[in-house]
């Protein structure tokens, strides 16, 4: 995987891109917007910290790697964290049926 990415640096570039804005997205995002020409310029220098994870990447780094852990420990928060509200809906149900 790590030679053909090397092979292909544009889509490793967009592969690093796309997960690293899902992790912002997902983990230091705020919940309030932001004014449109800060979210420009932190898309820009998101851009900008991709082309360096990509020397990175192409260094035999192995950001995208470390990138779909990343991605895979959040997925795997979500659905604990499902199952857990899943867990206390059934558990409130049947306090509420035995009363």
């Amino acid at each position: 995987m790590q030679s053909w990415f090397a092979d292909h640096p544009i889509v490793a570039y967009i592969v690093i891109f796309i997960l690293l804005t899902y992790v912002y997205n997902r983990v230091f995002r705020v919940n309030q917007k932001l004014p449109i020409g800060k979210e420009i310029m932190l898309y820009l220098m998101m851009a900008l910290g991709s082309g360096m994870l990509l020397i990175f990447q192409h260094d035999k780094l192995p950001i995208i790697q470390c990138l779909l852990v990343a991605v895979g420990l959040m997925l795997l928060v979500r659905v604990r964290y499902l199952v857990e509200a899943r867990q206390r809906r059934k558990a409130a149900a049947a306090a509420a049926k035995r009363q």
